[in-house]
């Protein structure tokens, strides 16, 4: 028996240890500490490499592109190679390049960096879902990526927060710096997790059995039901991050920093205890019954937010409704997961791939394409409606697939 076939552990059916979960949990807050940790200094970062806004911005969206195409190559290689390796050289190159990007002279230099980086992180988000997938099934994955959100689903709405409070102690470049701190530590965690992936499971071949895996996976229609419905209800959030701080600090409500700062705390606390609610509830009411009750009740939410910015122009009439509306992201996302991972096995890397792939694309062309107009309180919640009665739609054959199963 080799070393690495005795670090696979007995999977635990029933409650997964903590020291496990905290790690896996870390590693899937790859895409937020990346994008938005830094968020608060794109204008010092603009002055001081000479550069425009929309090339500044541009550090974002080539990190967001990584994120993605970095799935689709990371998670079918972790397929074939196994989920430990591919995992510790990513978080290594993400503590790597994020402290070059500190360092960076130019403009230019860092957009490479930040895409090279964005490539790195997303290696920790889709192993974490696999290792996820290999050790659980059913609702007990469920439960598994429901603690993951009471971990990472912060994360999103805390960055920009803890990235400003930084930039009163240091300016964008420490702020690299930090997010290169925390690669380390999220390097060291990984360091504690066992391969989950034995060379008796891995997938064999070259690259042409890699693409032909993926597009097996793409096929599948008990994943791709429940991706669409994760990447559609999870993009609510997005909008929100794109478009919260102008609509709730701008013209809209004249919110001040500090009271905006608050708002981020308090829905991002509304994740976490969704996703602690949904751990809670899953092996009682089961996965398919919450992903159902959570994007019905994202949607509600968002039709109420589009009433109170039409009748008035009270803040009150939109804080309740943004934080169910954000809250819900805690229970659709662990839900929608495992659904869309059930089943795939031996592809768990490339299902969590295609997973990932569709969250960021969503992510990365909804907010933008319907703000182009401009941004308003109307086209935020207009948005959020839209984006929110598409994954009720999508979410029907998912919820008719479990009564057909029975």
């Amino acid at each position: 028996m080799t070393s690495e076939t005795r670090t696979v552990p007995a999977p635990d059916r029933t409650r997964p240890p903590l020291r496990q979960i905290v790690a896996l949990g870390g590693l899937s807050m790859f895409g937020p500490l990346s994008m938005d940790l830094y968020l608060p200094g794109l204008p010092e970062l603009t002055d001081d490499l000479h550069t425009s806004e929309a090339t500044a911005q541009l550090t974002m969206s080539l990190c967001m592109v990584g994120l993605a195409v970095g799935q689709l190559i990371a998670g079918p290689l972790s397929d074939r190679r196994g989920r430990r390796t591919p995992l510790l050289v990513g978080v290594a190159l993400f503590a790597v390049t994020s402290l070059a990007c500190a360092f960076a002279p130019s403009i230019e230099v860092l957009l490479v960096l930040r895409l090279v980086g964005g490539l790195a992180g997303a290696v920790g988000i889709v192993v974490a879902r696999a290792m996820v997938r290999d050790q659980w099934e059913g609702r007990a994955a469920a439960r598994v990526f429901a603690l993951l959100m009471v971990v990472s689903g912060a994360a999103p709405v805390l960055a920009p927060v803890i990235g400003s409070q930084l930039l009163r102690v240091t300016d964008w470049r420490g702020v690299f710096v930090v997010l290169a701190g925390i690669g380390v530590v999220l390097l060291v965690a990984a360091c504690t997790l066992p391969e989950t992936l034995p060379p008796a499971r891995r997938r064999t071949g070259g690259a042409r059995d890699t693409l032909r895996a993926l597009g097996t996976v793409a096929r599948d229609r008990t994943l791709l039901a429940p991706a669409a419905v994760l990447a559609l209800g999870c993009c609510s959030m997005f909008v929100y991050i794109a478009m919260g701080s102008f609509v709730l600090q701008g013209d809209g409500y004249g919110l001040s920093p500090q009271l905006y700062g608050i708002v981020f705390a308090v829905n991002a606390i509304g994740i976490v205890l969704a996703g602690r609610l949904s751990a809670w509830l899953v092996d009682r009411v089961g996965p398919h019954r919450l992903l159902g009750v959570a994007v019905v009740a994202a949607l509600v939410a968002a039709l109420v937010l589009v009433a109170g910015v039409l009748l008035t122009r009270s803040v009150w009439a939109v804080l309740p409704p943004l934080f169910v509306i954000v809250g819900a992201v805690g229970m659709i996302m662990p839900n929608a997961t495992a659904l869309a991972m059930s089943g795939q096995g031996a592809a768990a890397g490339a299902a969590s791939a295609l997973l990932g792939l569709g969250q960021f694309l969503t992510g990365a062309l909804i907010p933008p394409a319907a703000s182009a107009g401009g941004v308003s309180p109307l086209v935020m919640a207009v948005t959020m409606a839209g984006t929110a009665a598409a994954a009720v739609v999508l979410a029907v054959p998912v919820l008719r697939a479990r009564t057909a199963s029975r």
